[in-house]
C-alpha cells in the first residue's frame, strides 16, 4: 500500500489493537465478522468503491457501514469499519485488503490469548512445506474449478486434530477466498502477521488509581528490558488492591499490590 492507505491501515491496526486489548471482545468471532465482511467487499465492487470515495464525506460513509452491517455483525466489527472508512483510500481494493489483514490479525490474537500463537506460526510453516513438496496437493487447493466447499474441507480433512484451530481458519479463508493471489503468497503474508504478532506482549496493569503518563513509561520500560520485547499496557483500575501495582504478562503474575502482601501477611501470622 501506498500514501493514504498505508496511513489508514497504521490507524486500523492501532484501532483493532486497542479493541482486542480488552479480554472481554470475543476476538474469534470478530475474526469471522471481519472475514464475512472482506468477502462482501471483494464481491461488491461498488460498495467498496462508494466506502473508498473521496468525494464522500467520512461521516456519510460511516453511517452507511451501519446501516448495512448493524445487526449482521457485531458492535466491535461495526465500530471498527466505520473507523476505517472515515479514513481516505488511496485505492479500494486496499480496503478489502486492509479488512482481511484485521481478519486474520483478529484470529492470532485469539491464539495469543491461549498461548498457541507460537504452535500457529509453526504450523503455518509446516502446512507451506507440506503444499511446496505436493504437486497434487497445490494443485488441488488451487484449482480454479473445484467449488471453495471442496478445498475448504481438503483443508480440514488434512489439519483437524492436527493442528490449532485458528491455522485451520486462516488457511481455510485463504484457500476458499484467495481473492487473486498465489497460495505460497497468502501462507508467507500469514506467518509474517503471526511473527509480527509474536512481537509483541501485552501487559495486563492493575492498580487501585490510574497511573500517571510518567508511571506508566517507567512500568512499560522496564517491562520491556525485562521481556527483551515491545510491551503494551492494559491498563485496569480496581480499588480492591488498596496500593501498589499487579501485572500479569501471560500466563506470569507479579503481584505488589498492598492487598497481596496483607494476605501474605495475614498467612504468616495465621500459620
Amino acid at each position: 500500500m501506498n500514501g493514504a492507505s498505508r496511513e489508514a491501515l497504521a490507524a486500523a491496526r492501532e484501532s483493532l489493537d486497542a479493541l482486542t486489548d480488552n479480554t472481554s471482545v470475543d476476538v474469534a468471532k470478530l475474526a469471522e465478522e471481519l472475514a464475512a465482511v472482506t468477502a462482501l467487499l471483494h464481491r461488491e465492487v461498488s460498495l467498496r468503491r462508494v466506502l473508498t470515495d473521496p468525494a464522500q464525506s467520512g461521516e456519510a460513509k460511516a453511517e452507511l457501514v451501519g446501516r448495512l452491517l448493524s445487526g449482521q455483525v457485531g458492535s466491535e466489527a461495526v465500530d471498527l469499519l466505520a473507523g476505517m472508512v472515515r479514513s481516505r483510500w488511496s485505492r479500494s481494493r486496499d480496503l478489502v485488503d486492509a479488512v482481511e489483514e484485521l481478519a486474520a490479525t483478529a484470529d492470532l490474537t485469539a491464539a495469543q490469548r491461549a498461548g498457541a500463537l507460537d504452535d500457529v506460526e509453526d504450523e503455518l510453516f509446516r502446512f507451506g512445506r507440506i503444499v511446496a513438496s505436493s504437486v497434487e496437493l497445490r494443485a488441488a487447493l488451487t484449482d480454479r474449478s473445484a467449488p471453495a466447499s471442496a478445498k475448504g474441507g481438503l483443508v480440514r480433512g488434512l489439519l483437524d486434530g492436527k493442528a490449532n484451530p485458528v491455522t485451520e481458519r486462516l488457511v481455510v479463508r485463504l484457500v476458499t477466498q484467495p481473492r487473486g493471489r498465489s497460495l505460497e503468497a497468502g501462507l508467507e503474508s500469514l506467518s509474517k502477521l503471526a511473527a509480527a504478532r509474536r512481537d509483541r506482549m501485552v501487559a495486563v496493569v492493575t492498580s487501585a488509581v490510574p497511573l500517571t503518563d510518567e508511571q506508566k513509561q517507567r512500568l512499560g520500560a522496564r517491562l520491556s528490558r525485562i521481556y527483551g520485547r515491545e510491551m503494551h499496557l492494559n491498563l485496569d483500575v480496581d480499588p480492591e488492591v488498596l496500593g501498589g501495582v499487579q501485572v500479569r504478562v501471560g500466563d506470569e503474575l507479579i503481584d505488589g499490590t498492598t492487598a497481596a502482601r496483607l494476605d501474605e501477611a495475614g498467612r504468616r501470622i495465621a500459620g
